[in-house]
């Protein structure tokens, strides 16, 4: 059986698996009677407890294959075919067990609660990741609350940030909060603020960025950049504003029109502008500055002091899903990400 929480509900559920290899969780033989059907309209009819639209993301990442080769969602199942759903990490018991961690939460009510995460920590079981999650400590923290079930998909996370992004989560603790938030998020009418710093110098001191984020062809692991008017990937837009120079590397803020995965990450790449340290999109490299051995020092000591991409969700703000009040939070930078800017700061004069 394959229930719905199995097969990913976005493509942030896809990214944390380093390998690249896959595991078969399902097969399934077309009768000899099977008049032509798409796959995923086949599928959901002969699997319990999943939806038409997981699947069709599952083919999307290329987990649906026929006779061992990937289809799309489109594909007219015939009879004799061999269906596999190939997921990307091992059958498991996905049920979500109350692990007791700490948790840094900055505000909390009977409706939800913000919660301030650590970089290193991964929001949500899956691909390899089954236990010390934000998900687990959040199932732990609300064990005493009436009605709340950790694997009640109608409550949680509203939204999520990459394991090694430290920053700001919002979590429901009702069905009402989650629908209202949701929507708020869909609506696009919250507002979310990052700090990430980034390479190289920009020639202006604030812009927009807006290009189509999907899965990059050449490597699963990573998003890639599309042409607005294609029909590759979701619309995406990023502003960007200024905050800092240190001639080799910016610190800028970045501000969310839409929340695809890895967005910041994959656009500031495609301008030119890779987030610093991070390694899956080429920023752990030395690429700008002097050929000098003790610039070069500099920097590998500066990507030991902060070994992830330097991006922190600093700000969110929503409105109350019950009281309509507007909620603003802010949180200060991480220590690795602070002693970092401190470094650049020292080697170089900063020019506001």
């Amino acid at each position: 059986m394959i229930e719905d929480s199995m097969i990913p509900a976005t493509e942030e559920e896809l990214t944390d698996d380093e390998n690249g290899q896959l595991y078969e969780h399902q097969r399934l033989v077309v009768d000899k009677g099977q008049v032509p059907l798409r796959i995923d309209k086949f599928m959901c009819e002969h699997l319990q407890h999943t939806s038409r639209n997981r699947i069709q993301k599952a083919a999307d990442a290329g987990f649906v294959h026929v006779n061992e080769k990937p289809v799309k969602s489109n594909y007219k199942v015939r009879p004799g075919d061999v269906i596999t759903l190939m997921l990307d990490r091992p059958q498991y018991d996905s049920s979500i067990e109350p692990e007791e961690i700490p948790l840094n939460v900055v505000y909390e009510d009977s409706e939800l609660m913000v919660i301030n995460k650590p970089a290193g920590m991964v929001v949500h079981p899956g691909c390899g990741n089954y236990h010390g999650t934000l998900v687990n400590a959040v199932a732990w923290h609300l064990r005493d609350v009436p009605g709340y079930d950790p694997n009640d998909p109608e409550v949680g996370l509203v939204h999520r940030i990459d394991k090694d992004t430290s920053g700001l989560l919002v979590v429901a603790k009702t069905p009402l909060a989650k629908t209202k938030l949701g929507v708020q998020f869909f609506n696009k009418t919250t507002h979310r603020s990052y700090n990430a710093l980034v390479w190289g110098n920009f020639v202006e001191d604030d812009g927009r960025i807006e290009g189509n984020i999907g899965r990059d062809p050449k490597d699963r692991l990573r998003m890639a950049v599309f042409p607005p008017d294609s029909e590759i990937g979701k619309s995406a837009v990023t502003h960007y504003r200024v905050l800092q120079r240190f001639g080799y590397v910016t610190l800028v803020e970045c501000i969310l029109e839409t929340g695809r995965t890895h967005q910041i990450r994959a656009h500031m790449k495609h301008i030119g502008h890779p987030l610093f340290s991070d390694e899956r999109y080429g920023g752990n490299e030395i690429l700008r500055g002097e050929r000098c051995g003790t610039y070069q020092q500099f920097v590998r000591n500066c990507f030991k002091i902060c070994p992830r991409q330097a991006l922190h969700a600093k700000t969110l703000g929503f409105v109350h899903p019950k009281t309509g009040q507007q909620m603003d939070f802010t949180s200060e930078l991480p220590d690795d990400m602070q002693m970092l800017i401190e470094k650049w700061q020292k080697r170089v004069p900063v020019r506001e």
